[in-house]
């Protein structure tokens, strides 16, 4: 195997040895804490356009399974690790990471501290960056440093579905709730969460309208996790507040940010996000705290929120807002992954709460 670099925006360069494909990946460098799940991670459609590292020091030790995948392509732009495991064991699986890196295209490197490479993140914030395989640190930098940065891109838009499709839940028996999902760039747990509480799922590209979502009679409506920064998606935030009052919503990640956003509130970039697989979140109302896999960049300032909505979680780390409820409409809105793919399963009984909303807003019982 070659010998890799990695080259941050602010001139930082590691050495470490290519473990992908060959060439060069750029993007928004980012971590996450999480030990377990870098097959999920690596399908997260929220990670595009960001060079993915994580910190547990060997990934690849359990290999790959076709599975587990959260959709049809590795998302992040690239990877980064401190040791890929040469060899897999797990009965299921398929391939080694490195294979499977390279069979997908995907630049990645290992041997990088990934602990100093952490500790500079959350120092200075999260940077653009590259990994290559083919270029000095001199080039490399200089085709970093004219590269646009994350927050301008719509992101939305490179991962989202190009037409409506139905999601196979025939093995989930008879359904009993009819379920819109916006695509922001959603994973599948999202619908197999769904389809395993007795729902069909429709998915819709971003880009809907609210009367193409109305027209299949919804008994509720999702809004998807998925990339980069909300303010870009104005179209999706007009097109949500036209939803809101016409069938219970449930946001997820950037849709709980976008549902913030139709009601009011602002949003804002976080230093070096929230990744990983252990944060705590209270919920105001009850008080109780659950575990949760959390990835995302951005955070809602409350700042604005409509006065029929509040803040319904918060974030035990550093007080931003994890969820919004409103108080005459059926909505809530969760910051972290719900579906937990990888994470804890914590939060998981949000759908259960969601079906609930339906089932009441039918006149009948879940």
């Amino acid at each position: 195997m070659s010998e890799a670099l990695l080259v941050l925006a602010d001139g930082t360069v590691f050495t470490g040895r290519s473990v992908g494909a060959e060439g060069h990946a750029d993007g928004e460098v980012v971590f996450n804490t999480s030990m377990t799940g870098y097959q999920e991670m690596l399908t997260d459609p929220s990670y595009a356009g960001q060079l993915l590292t994580l910190t547990y020091p060997m990934i690849g030790n359990y290999g790959i399974d076709e599975k587990v995948e959260e959709s049809s392509r590795i998302q992040p732009t690239g990877l980064i690790v401190r040791e890929a495991a040469a060899f897999a064991s797990h009965p299921r699986s398929s391939e080694t990471l490195s294979s499977f890196l390279r069979s997908r295209g995907v630049v990645a490197i290992d041997r990088v501290d990934t602990r100093a490479l952490t500790r500079t993140i959350r120092n200075h914030g999260v940077m653009l960056g590259t990994v290559t395989t083919h270029e000095t640190a001199a080039v490399a930098l200089e085709r970093v440093l004219s590269m646009p940065r994350y927050d301008d891109m719509n992101w939305v838009d490179t991962v989202t579905a190009a037409s409506s499709y139905d999601w196979d839940s025939a093995a989930a028996g008879p359904a009993r709730m009819n379920v819109a999902v916006l695509d922001g760039g959603v994973k599948r747990n999202i619908m197999r969460s769904l389809a395993l509480r007795g729902c069909s799922v429709r998915v819709f590209p971003a880009h809907a309208s609210a009367e193409d979502v109305l027209a299949m009679k919804p008994d509720g409506i999702v809004l998807s996790p998925g990339p980069g920064d909300p303010r870009l998606l104005e179209p999706m935030v007009a097109e949500t507040r036209k939803l809101i009052g016409k069938a219970p919503i449930l946001g997820i990640c950037l849709g709980h940010q976008i549902a913030a956003r139709a009601l009011g509130a602002g949003t804002f970039k976080l230093p070096f996000g929230h990744r990983g697989g252990n944060h705590p979140v209270q919920d105001v109302r009850t008080g109780k705290v659950t575990i949760t896999a959390q990835n995302h960049g951005y955070a809602v300032d409350p700042e604005g929120l409509s006065s029929d909505a509040y803040v319904s979680h918060v974030n035990l780390n550093d007080q931003t807002v994890e969820g919004i409820a409103m108080n005459r409409e059926p909505l809530l809105t969760i910051q972290y992954h719900s579906e937990a793919c990888p994470g804890p399963l914590d939060s998981t009984g949000i759908f259960d709460q969601f079906v609930d909303l339906m089932a009441k807003a039918r006149g009948g019982v879940a």
